[in-house]
């Protein structure tokens, strides 16, 4: 990664850590982590959370000579909206470095496009057991680089529905994103996320789960679909909770420009329950 671009994100992680600085440890002691697990398994969950999300793939471009590391940065804050309801703010920052990818030989590195996400969900599941939230979503040209940014501006809506029901979690989270804005030589974002997951956590805070993050590009008409298998953990590094995973990534359905076969994931994510 560029000299450059370490100290952005060193401020950012200072930032977001440093946000969260004077959370109340001595009541996460209290927390049950199997509890805690199951949170993470709840994309509307009320848990200040922190998760550094490290992928790679390999395999492409039109050659299938590219790599491209990428760590998400994607801090999850609630905020009670009234007795009953909470807005959950989900942030995905992408940092990026790439090889071979928009052209044999040459590499980018930076910041890439913000999607931030904005969940309406009830404090309480409903009546049936499921838990929900909707709200919008949002796509920011935020990219350093002009291989690594859409340049349009875009919006759309986002839901989430699941179930929790004894050591199993399912269910599925979804957006659309269209552009409104942005620079008129570029190609249009118009995109649908679809993400079903299952999972299995067990008394010892271990998770268990299966995913996948299909998106389809209506403009051209295709899919990409990585199906996810990975376990993780919840654990206490000194006087901090953390959850640690890994996953294996297959690019089940693929474009000509998008990764292809296997691929990895590692994470690591800071909790601060209240």
């Amino acid at each position: 990664m560029h000299n450059l671009n370490m100290p952005i994100l060193t401020a950012i992680t200072t930032l977001l850590v440093s946000c969260y600085a004077n959370a109340d440890v001595k009541a996460a002691d209290s927390n049950n982590k199997e509890t805690l697990a199951k949170q993470l398994s709840n994309p509307v969950a009320a848990l200040i959370s922190a998760p550094f999300q490290l992928n790679y793939d390999q395999d492409i471009g039109v050659n299938d000579k590219g790599t491209r590391t990428t760590l998400n940065i994607q801090p999850v804050v609630p905020f009670e909206l009234s007795q009953d309801w909470n807005i959950i703010s989900r942030t995905i920052l992408p940092v990026i470095n790439q090889s071979d990818v928009s052209a044999e030989s040459k590499s980018e590195s930076g910041i890439g496009d913000v999607v931030q996400s904005l969940f309406f969900s009830p404090k309480l599941p409903s009546d049936t057991g499921w838990i929900w939230g909707v709200g919008p979503v949002l796509l920011l040209p935020t990219g350093s680089d002009k291989f690594l940014t859409t340049d349009k501006w875009g919006m759309g809506p986002t839901a989430v529905a699941l179930k929790q029901q004894g050591p199993w979690t399912y269910g599925a989270l979804a957006n659309h994103i269209v552009t409104f804005a942005g620079d008129n030589k570029r190609n249009d974002v118009n995109a649908s996320f679809l993400q079903p997951f299952l999972s299995y956590t067990t008394p010892s805070a271990v998770t268990f789960s299966i995913n996948t993050e299909s998106t389809y590009n209506w403009e051209t008409k295709q899919w990409t679909v990585p199906l996810f298998a990975g376990v993780s953990k919840v654990m206490k590094w000194d006087r901090q909770l953390v959850s640690v995973s890994a996953a294996l990534r297959y690019w089940a359905v693929t474009t000509d420009n998008s990764p292809e076969g296997l691929a990895f994931r590692l994470s690591l994510t800071l909790m601060f329950p209240k």
